[in-house]
């Protein structure tokens, strides 16, 4: 065994969760994205049957399915026009191509927001109440994301030495000797510790313990974006910027992006609303376990 491999772990893990001959099967990113999906319409269900939002059970379906195209065609176009848009105009056919990678999270969030105006004119539903329920959610499918980052060995961090440094042989041409390989932060855990686990936290702990939902509506949308910007931000500093991407004004184009994310949220979160206390009775309590 390599010397290197005594004191940082080189990541050797497969990207299927299980495989059909060399390159088909289901990849852990798909994974991701499936029970991300369906873990958060498991959660927008306990919302419709404990009281705490108006959304019927009966069309959460139909919001899933809008979250899905809003969250694959913004995720896919936003990666291209914000990171690679010379790659699209050369091979527009790469846009369906999933499967090689390619999603930006502001992209996304941009697909999301045209699918909660759609679903909120179909329905009738609040666009504001929509996005509290839906921010309360999204970071889950954040945090199953950056696992799977780490386990297909992509988006790694920084040359460092911390002891949890990882060896990532993707990082270097192939055939490279594993000890000249340089450990890297893994970035991907720290985007899934506080993009994800967090936010998750913290948007859970508002939507159950208080009445943000019906007091102040959009405000926990708010507090998730401005929160998701300063994580983004900071988890910025230990990733390795993409190869070929410039930095705009000596920022990564992902702490760049992630400023128009902090503005958007410090509207939601300063929009003045109308409290929707009166619309109907107090909330149940969620079923004790």
């Amino acid at each position: 065994m390599d010397p290197v491999t005594t004191t940082h772990w080189v990541h050797d893990l497969s990207p299927f969760f299980f495989r059909f001959g060399e390159s088909f099967g289901l990849r852990y990113y798909g994974l991701a994205y499936l029970l991300g999906f369906l873990g958060g319409g498991w959660l927008l269900h306990r919302y419709a049957i404990t009281g705490r939002t108006t959304l019927r059970s009966e069309v959460i379906s139909d919001l899933l399915f809008g979250l899905v195209a809003g969250v694959y065609i913004g995720g896919r176009v936003g990666y291209f026009l914000l990171y690679a848009p010379a790659d699209l105009l050369a091979h527009p056919l790469l846009l369906f191509k999933v499967w090689e990678g390619g999603m930006a999270s502001h992209g996304g969030f941009a697909g999301v927001a045209g699918a909660l105006a759609w679903f909120a004119r179909r329905h009738h539903i609040s666009f504001f109440h929509l996005s509290d329920l839906v921010a309360s959610v999204t970071a889950l499918g954040l945090l199953l994301g950056r696992l799977a980052n780490f386990i297909n060995g992509e988006l790694w961090g920084k040359v460092s030495t911390v002891p949890w440094a990882v060896i990532f042989p993707a990082s270097e041409r192939p055939g490279t000797p594993l000890d000249l390989i340089a450990p890297r932060h893994p970035s991907q855990l720290y985007a899934a510790a506080l993009e994800g686990a967090v936010l998750l936290a913290y948007a859970q702990w508002r939507l159950w313990c208080t009445p943000v939902l019906r007091t102040h509506p959009c405000r926990l949308a708010g507090e998730f974006l401005i929160g998701y910007a300063l994580m983004r931000i900071i988890t910025e500093i230990f990733r390795e910027p993409d190869p070929g991407v410039s930095p705009i004004l000596d920022l990564s184009r992902g702490t760049f992006f992630s400023f128009f994310i902090l503005i958007g949220g410090l509207a939601f979160y300063l929009r003045p609303s109308r409290s929707l206390i009166s619309a109907g009775p107090p909330p149940a309590r969620p079923p004790q376990s």
